[in-house]
């Protein structure tokens, strides 16, 4: 999901969200319409290849013209699908719920047309989204599982970085052992700070990931 306007600052994050996805739901505010961000985040998204489905938020304010938005859209080379494109709009509001079921509809139907499969039952790979240190518990990495399934005491290599998993937070930072595909977790056991974007890769033993990591660090 990525919410435009939304900080000029925020660009990095957004390119760098864009290419760890399997698509991409573009939140655009009908009473601002198509922003300069939001052009930076189509280019984003049609860069990384993905299926964009836009949710066209805040219906329920007074005086907003969605057809405006299509028309933005369709000058970006977006033609919706009720102009006979092949970009779905769904017209949302967060206030209300209005079209929320829909939105989540069509996230399934986008899924099911593009037949995402992911194996759980391989060595877990995927991608570091960002990471700092904790006083209390070292080195956290905000990581996605793209493959596999991520567990507790997996040797990981993620970059320069590397280390044995010693602990697996979900979203709401409660401990759990594993994390399959598509899961979004913070994990601690890395020897340093990853950089954000890194993509991580279950290794045979954590000497290994070591040396890998070493020889990056040295090339890098």
């Amino acid at each position: 999901f990525v919410d435009t306007p939304g900080h000029a600052a925020f660009g990095e994050m957004r390119a760098r969200g864009a290419n760890v996805t399997d698509m991409i739901v573009l939140v655009i505010a009908a009473d601002d319409g198509v922003m300069p961000q939001t052009e930076e985040c189509i280019s984003h998204a049609k860069n990384a290849g993905v299926p964009i489905i836009v949710a066209l938020n805040k219906m329920d304010l007074p005086d907003v013209d969605d057809q405006k938005t299509l028309q933005q859209l369709a000058q970006h080379d977006m033609l919706p699908s009720e102009w006979g494109g092949e970009y779905e709009v769904v017209r949302t509001s967060g206030e209300t719920g209005l079209g929320l079921d829909e939105l989540v509809e069509t996230i399934q139907l986008t899924a099911e047309l593009h037949e995402y499969r992911a194996n759980p039952e391989r060595a877990a790979v995927g991608a570091c989204l960002e990471a700092f240190r904790d006083e209390g518990r070292g080195v956290i990495a905000w990581m996605i599982v793209q493959k596999g399934t991520l567990k507790v005491g997996d040797d990981v290599l993620c970059g320069t970085s590397y280390g044995r998993i010693r602990a697996i937070y979900d979203d709401r930072d409660n401990e759990v052992t594993e994390a399959g595909p598509s899961t979004p977790v913070k994990v601690a056991g890395l020897n340093e700070v990853p950089t954000a974007g890194a993509h991580f890769f279950v290794m045979k033993d954590v000497e290994e990931a070591r040396e890998v990591a070493e020889t990056r660090l040295h090339e890098g």
